[in-house]
């Protein structure tokens, strides 16, 4: 946050408001000069709190510090979405007749018959080639809820400038007002040939599993819930170097999983692919998947059949008995300190709730070896966006028609993969979102695994 104050240009000041701020808890960052004078100085301070109730909370105490006075000013957040996040952006200057008669009639009609004969010239001659839909009907929006298309906007408009900014990728926000599973797959059926992929996003469970399957049956191009996909590629990354921290093999760890969601059971089936044999999965009610590992196995492609949501089986305090990893795909505050020391040694902690994680970090972190989280303020952030920028570059990079386990698989390892072995620690298991080596090397490796599996079209 930012705060804009007036302080009396007299010494000691600003060192009270310091000291107000860190009372609160928050963290002091940026301190800019607006305006100063002999009788007062204007300072734009910036801070970092948990959440924007604790920054109202700074904010108050500071309206009670001696000869400081806030100021109104425009919040930072909203400044920056003003006006949307993105736009178009021509690849040629319009400024002739002549470029005029090239980029649309009389040339354009050319390429139209060209693609008319062979519908495949379309990834040479149009953005197809390198262009995504972002696709939501904003019934679950981050962890807000059903918000609705409009305001899912600005979550799609942010998603679309990570495609471009981290992997070059060109993507519309596509914001559906229906939420009728049925509908959408039409819809979507209707404009994917004039995208080279689809990424389906903040569509909630169980409905996004049948529109994924069937978009995924009836296009011929890639199509992803990157809630469900990307999320199990990063936690996948994250356990695999977690677990060479520990020294405990992928085949022997007991594993829960809080949250049984889109996200949670896509987890669980990415797990028995890389490995894991004892899943133990628990929701509101406890204890709602736990089958044996030949049952977890047979049924990796349907886990919802492994699901009795009406037949608990203990509490999630029982399922964490000697379980070596936990992750949470749920609400915030659930576990107690004590809960963890339930677990095995050398436990594996992922709580992933955002944005206040299953158990705060500072009771955590001295409970576990290896403690990650979905935010940005602690060591190992598990962030899907790590996964989802290189998968949709890789994929498009080969034409393929889809996205499979194989080039999923192929993803998670390279993100482990980045980081040398001889590098990893306890709070190194996941690279930077800024680790400029991520997206090629993430994009490789899908590109390789599409080849391999003979879903790439070049």
């Amino acid at each position: 946050m930012t705060v804009r104050v007036a302080l009396d240009n007299r010494p000691g000041v600003f060192a009270q408001v310091a000291v107000a701020l860190a009372e609160e808890g928050a963290n002091l960052g940026a301190v800019d000069m607006v305006t100063a004078d002999a009788e007062q100085i204007v300072r734009d301070i910036t801070f970092e709190v948990q959440n924007e109730a604790e920054g109202n909370r700074a904010v108050k105490r500071l309206q009670s510090v001696p000869y400081v006075r806030v100021l109104p000013v425009p919040d930072r957040v909203f400044q920056v979405h003003q006006g949307g996040k993105i736009g178009v952006h021509s690849k040629l200057a319009l400024n002739s007749r002549s470029v005029l008669s090239l980029v649309y009639t009389p040339g354009v009609g050319r390429v139209s018959e060209a693609i008319a004969k062979d519908r495949s010239k379309a990834y040479l001659y149009t953005t197809k080639s390198n262009s995504v839909a972002v696709v939501t009907d904003g019934s679950a929006v981050l962890g807000l809820g059903n918000l609705g298309p409009e305001a899912a906007l600005p979550v799609m408009e942010g998603k679309a400038m990570l495609f471009k900014e981290m992997a070059g990728i060109d993507a519309w926000p596509i914001c559906l007002d229906t939420q009728d599973a049925d509908e959408i797959v039409r819809i979507v059926q209707g404009i994917a040939p004039g995208f080279g992929g689809i990424n389906l996003e903040d569509i909630s469970a169980p409905r996004c599993f049948d529109i994924e399957q069937r978009l995924k049956a009836s296009l011929d191009i890639p199509v992803m819930h990157d809630d469900q996909h990307g999320t199990a590629v990063v936690i996948l990354a994250g356990l695999l170097n977690a677990l060479k921290v520990v020294k405990k093999p992928i085949e022997q760890v007991r594993v829960v999983v809080n949250g049984l969601g889109a996200a949670g059971l896509t987890c669980c089936r990415m797990l028995v692919t890389a490995g894991v044999r004892q899943i133990v999965g628990c929701g509101r009610q406890g204890i709602i998947m736990a089958e044996p590992p030949e049952r977890l196995i047979a049924c990796r492609d349907n886990l919802l059949s492994c699901v009795h949501r009406d037949r608990p089986k203990g509490t999630l305090q029982d399922a964490l008995k000697g379980a070596d990893v936990f992750i949470g795909l749920s609400t915030a505050n659930l576990l107690k300190p004590e809960d963890l020391d339930l677990m095995a040694s050398d436990r594996i902690v992922f709580a992933m709730a955002n944005p206040d994680p299953e158990i705060k970090p500072e009771l955590a972190m001295g409970r576990c070896r290896i403690f990650a989280t979905g935010r940005s303020d602690y060591p190992n952030q598990i962030n899907n966006a790590l996964a989802f920028p290189g998968i949709f570059r890789g994929a498009l990079d080969t034409q393929a028609r889809e996205i499979n386990d194989a080039m999923k698989m192929a993803a998670a390892r390279a993100i482990a993969g980045i980081i040398p072995g001889d590098t990893l620690s306890e709070e190194y298991i996941i690279p930077s979102l800024f680790d400029k080596q991520v997206v090629p090397q993430v994009a490789q490796a899908v590109a390789q695994a599409a080849r391999e599996t003979g879903v790439a079209r070049k």
